[in-house]
């Protein structure tokens, strides 16, 4: 073989390298939006807000007028370790369809098996004063500047209550040790961006009376403070599942 065909072959090689090396970098480079819809659910019925009377563990009933959470830090991890994350804090709101549905944009094409996030609001966003959008105290989820946000607020009825009206009320927040109530979400998850449009998760209000501990409606019917709210915080660590993933 001689001198120029080594080089038109050398040549052709490089090319072909530098073109699969520029196809794999512009795939890598690739992003697009995600859909995270979040469903709220009482076991397996759709929440309904004031009009279904549902049971707890123990059987006892009870109504829902209000339900809403924080989520934030939101993380997406790819099969090779590489993350995108979100700062973004999200008020779900059973009352409005649209704060169940959040976007994630510019979210890296690639295969991902797991979902995390918290609920509730993180310290630094808990002293930072008045803020906006999701934050914003308007929202009625904050207590006072020296207290921070409400994480989760679940209101409703219930005859074994012994509030005055029958009422349930549970205001579960607090960043601070020991009654620290900001937990730890992990999902997981087996989907390719390329593919995937929406992410389904289900919110099961169910659990937040359930385990570890039982709530007894006729002994714990109010936590707006720190008594029993981290317990109530652990239980609600079970309350998030994959319902589905919805393909393109």
């Amino acid at each position: 073989m001689n001198s120029d065909r080594k080089r038109h072959i050398l040549f052709a090689i490089f090319v072909l390298l530098a073109t699969m090396s520029f196809i794999n970098a512009n795939k890598e480079k690739k992003k697009g939006t995600i859909i995270l819809q979040f469903e709220n659910y009482v076991d397996d019925k759709p929440l309904n807000l004031d009009s279904t009377t549902y049971h707890n563990h123990i059987g006892q009933p009870y109504t829902i007028s209000k339900f809403k959470y924080y989520i934030g830090n939101i993380h997406l991890k790819k099969k090779n370790g590489a993350e995108y994350s979100s700062s973004d804090y999200f008020l779900i709101n059973e009352e409005d369809s649209t704060s169940k549905q959040i976007t994630l944009d510019n979210v890296p094409d690639g295969e991902y098996t797991s979902i995390s996030f918290i609920v509730g609001v993180d310290s630094i966003h808990n002293c930072s004063g008045a803020q906006s959008g999701a934050l914003d105290p308007m929202n009625a989820m904050f207590w006072a500047w020296n207290t921070g946000y409400i994480f989760l607020k679940l209101e409703g009825q219930s005859p074994l209550s012994q509030s005055p009206g029958k009422l349930l009320e549970f205001h579960i927040g607090g960043y601070k040790e020991p009654n620290n109530c900001i937990r730890n979400i992990s999902l997981d998850l087996n989907y390719n961006t390329a593919k995937c449009s929406s992410i389904k998760i289900k919110t099961d209000v169910s659990e937040i009376f359930k385990t570890p501990l039982t709530v007894d409606f006729s002994k714990i019917s109010s936590v707006t403070d720190f008594h029993y709210a981290t317990r109530i915080a652990n239980n609600y660590t079970d309350m998030f599942s994959v319902l589905s993933i919805i393909y393109k």
